[in-house]
């Protein structure tokens, strides 16, 4: 996953700082108003073999949020280009996909949480994902080039909550992320709703002054 953002995600509040003087970061799912990343990496059908990985569109990772019922959805992975590039013996109803897709939404802070704590949490109200979709959570720390990175994974396969937490490089160069991976056999769009989804819980998105707070305490940090 790559991105150029710079902008500091509004879900990025400042807590306690641990006894070993590690500033600790909650992060969470915000609603739709965040700033929110979509990357596609596509892969052969042994899941493994790369394909391409390219920035797409929010609504194209099958990613929808309902603000005022506080949810994201997330769901089987498709493409209406019936090549058969994508579907074996080409796309329609009832067509075979002929490619992993590993959709990955996500949020990105380049620099300011270097050296923290990264904990990210949050709750699966329901899922339905059959064998042919997996779902993960994750925290990834990029190096400058996003040549390589430290990563934290966790399957969300149940209902229920979830918490995860990165120890970040304290370099301000390297590029932190959090977000929700689903990965699998690309399907038809009509054929979508066997295949089941997987619901999150949101969050209101924090106001300002919670991001000011958070900046003032990394700069006072940064000056120690």
């Amino acid at each position: 996953m790559k991105s150029t953002a710079a902008a500091l995600c509004a879900s990025a509040i400042m807590t306690t700082v641990a006894t070993a003087g590690i500033p600790a970061v909650e992060v969470g799912i915000d609603q739709s108003s965040a700033p929110w990343f979509g990357f596609m990496n596509v892969f052969e059908l042994d899941g493994s073999t790369y394909a391409f990985g390219s920035s797409w569109g929010i609504a194209d990772l099958t990613a929808e949020f309902d603000d005022g019922a506080g949810t994201l959805t997330m769901g089987p992975n498709t493409i209406g280009d019936p090549d058969p590039y994508w579907y074996i013996g080409g796309g329609g109803p009832g067509a075979m996909g002929n490619k992993i897709m590993e959709a990955n939404l996500y949020q990105q802070v380049d620099g300011d949480l270097a050296g923290t704590t990264v904990n990210f949490s949050g709750n699966v109200l329901s899922t339905t994902l059959t064998d042919a979709h997996d779902a993960r959570v994750f925290i990834r720390d990029f190096a400058a080039d996003f040549s390589s990175s430290v990563d934290v994974f966790a399957d969300v396969d149940a209902a229920g909550n979830f918490s995860i937490s990165l120890d970040t490089i304290d370099d301000v160069s390297r590029h932190v992320q959090w977000g929700i991976q689903v990965k699998g056999v690309n399907v038809w769009v009509t054929d979508v709703a066997p295949f089941g989804n997987i619901v999150f819980n949101t969050v209101p998105t924090p106001g300002a002054m919670a991001l000011l707070g958070m900046g003032g305490l990394m700069a006072s940090r940064r000056r120690r």
